[in-house]
């Protein structure tokens, strides 16, 4: 099995992997927008496009520079304003307010969509296949090792779909100055040759994490990853994991809808407080995670 302090890179190296890594060449930039398009042109999203061109045309002629209210949207998807500025500290006073960014490509907007798929941490379910994934001792999990390279990964083909994604290198680089800030972190799972082979990143505030995106290279990856994060993040102490929007593997998890109103409640309470400082370390393998049982009685 591989040493995990193999895995880090130099300081000094980090500018020329970005450089390297948060970049698409102009065939990618076309594809990307013209898969964009016609993914924003589908009947079931179509509808929301002249909310979205009627707040646009409005920040032209008198531009808000100002974070949206969060429970002031315009749509049934959450449309809350244009976005004007990337900065560590807005991202941060909107991730604190419940804000995420959304959009393929041009004009980026703010969200806060009327529910909110969250994971209370003491309700994390593990499925039986996962956990005798978890104790075959197959794969490593490291948290903050790659970030350059996971969010690189998210961005990238996912078998079996259109490649329709919103992490451009503009998100690259924003969420890249979160890490070095200390807010984003990666999770990164390496199989017994030290491939990396699934992961994810999301950003920490306080007591409360925001899930942003995951891969898998090999079947269940991001998904043991996840469940190593949560354990993680239950043993720290944090409230609750936010997913945003639900899914089946989420779902599956424990994850839940709320309304926006009970998610910003939570919010409030907990984005001020606690949490781990600096880059994070792994506390024990997947293999002890399995053996955790839900205070629900959700056993293995």
């Amino acid at each position: 099995m591989i040493d995990p302090d193999i895995l880090s890179i130099a300081a000094e190296e980090i500018p020329a992997l970005r450089a390297n890594l948060f970049r698409e060449t102009p065939v990618e930039m076309s594809e990307r927008i013209t898969l964009g398009v016609l993914w924003a042109l589908k009947p079931q999203r179509a509808r929301h496009l002249p909310a979205f061109l009627r707040l646009w045309a409005g920040d032209l002629v008198a531009p808000d520079t100002r974070l949206p209210d969060p429970e002031r949207t315009l749509d049934d998807q959450g449309l809350a304003g244009i976005v004007h500025d990337m900065s560590v500290p807005t991202m941060v006073a909107a991730y604190r307010r419940g804000l995420f960014t959304s959009g393929h490509f041009g004009t980026l907007s703010w969200s806060s969509p009327p529910a909110r798929c969250v994971l209370f941490l003491d309700e994390l379910h593990m499925s039986r296949r996962i956990r005798r994934l978890m104790r075959q001792g197959r794969y490593r999990v490291t948290f903050d090792r790659r970030f350059e390279a996971v969010i690189k990964a998210c961005a990238g083909r996912r078998e079996g779909r259109w490649h329709v994604t919103w992490i451009t290198p503009q998100i690259m680089r924003t969420y890249a100055a979160l890490h070095d800030a200390g807010y984003c972190h990666s999770f990164e799972v390496w199989n017994p040759e030290g491939t990396l082979v699934g992961g994810g990143y999301g950003v920490a505030l306080g007591r409360i994490f925001f899930t942003e995106s995951q891969f898998s290279h090999e079947d269940n990856t991001s998904k043991l990853g996840f469940n190593v994060l949560n354990w993680h993040l239950n043993r720290w102490g944090y409230r609750l994991n936010d997913g945003k929007f639900p899914t089946p593997t989420i779902l599956d998890m424990g994850f839940r809808s709320i309304p926006r109103s009970d998610f910003l409640a939570h919010l409030a309470a907990g984005v001020d407080s606690g949490g781990r400082d600096g880059r994070w370390q792994v506390e024990a393998d997947p293999a002890e995670v399995a053996a955790w049982q839900s205070p629900l009685g959700r056993a293995a």
